[in-house]
């Protein structure tokens, strides 16, 4: 279940990267709790493991009391049940139940006890009163324990059944959630990755366009000047080559003799 295939089905960015992160860290601190909580209950199961087992040999030996009680009574005074029956009204032994926190689990507690004056202080009057008395005290003893046994009865069949759950919370964020958010998280990463080489790369290409292309306006600008260079040259030769073509044309013009032109008369 955790190979690379058990991945959310999400959209790589960083905001998700950064969602996906923080339930991958909830679901260790819950995979955390509820190992905490299983063990706790795993201690407490064990401990009512062992009370029950207790509490069910001694109720074996009290149950044996009692019963060789009833017999002692049962011979020396014969069948009282009748009596017992009337003098009762209401019941002197009660079961009043409570509820104990364990882990988050509500585990339901039984107590007992007496209310009310003792309906059979009569009973065995007569004779074997004394037995009477310690049968009903033998009894009330093995109520007790009875209902100790069914408390702890219940408490465990119903951590058994929260420690089933819990450990398949506990199986399920471990070897599913877990493994999925992380493959997630690495698919988010890779897919980021590769999409920073694709941004380089192509920055890389866009910034080698714009040197090629600053490259060609260099050289189409220096082909220009050098050609308006040459354009200037051509110019000036032009303008030199009139000028002297003037000076010529001015130097053909004047004579050739000063002995040719007849001077004014100078008088001295």
């Amino acid at each position: 279940m955790s190979g690379a295939n058990n991945r959310l089905a999400v959209f790589p960015t960083r905001m998700t990267l950064s969602v996906m992160k923080q339930k991958l860290k909830g679901a260790q601190t819950g995979h955390s709790l509820l190992k905490r909580k299983s063990e706790a209950l795993t201690k407490r199961f064990r401990d009512i493991v062992k009370k029950i087992d207790d509490a069910k040999r001694l109720m074996g030996k009290v149950m044996q009391v009692a019963s060789f009680s009833l017999a002692e009574v049962t011979y020396i005074t014969g069948d009282i049940g009748y009596q017992v029956q009337e003098s009762v009204k209401n019941a002197q032994f009660r079961v009043r139940a409570k509820q104990e926190n364990v882990s988050g689990v509500m585990l339901p507690v039984f107590e007992s006890y007496q209310e009310g004056t003792n309906a059979n202080e009569l009973t065995g009057l007569g004779r074997g009163g004394q037995q009477v008395q310690k049968c009903k005290e033998t009894y009330i003893k093995a109520v007790e324990t009875l209902v100790e046994l069914a408390s702890l009865q219940t408490a465990f069949v119903i951590l058994d059944e929260v420690i089933k759950l819990t450990n398949r919370r506990v199986n399920a964020i471990e070897h599913i959630i877990i493994p999925r958010y992380e493959n997630t998280i690495k698919h988010i990463i890779s897919e980021l990755d590769e999409q920073d080489r694709e941004e380089f790369f192509r920055l890389k290409k866009v910034q080698g366009k714009k040197k090629e292309a600053a490259a060609r306006d260099t050289l189409e600008r220096e082909s220009r000047q050098a050609a308006e260079g040459h354009t200037d040259e051509a110019t000036s030769q032009e303008i030199a080559d009139e000028i002297d073509a003037g000076v010529l044309n001015a130097a053909m013009a004047e004579p050739s003799d000063l002995l040719d032109g007849e001077d004014e008369d100078v008088i001295f």
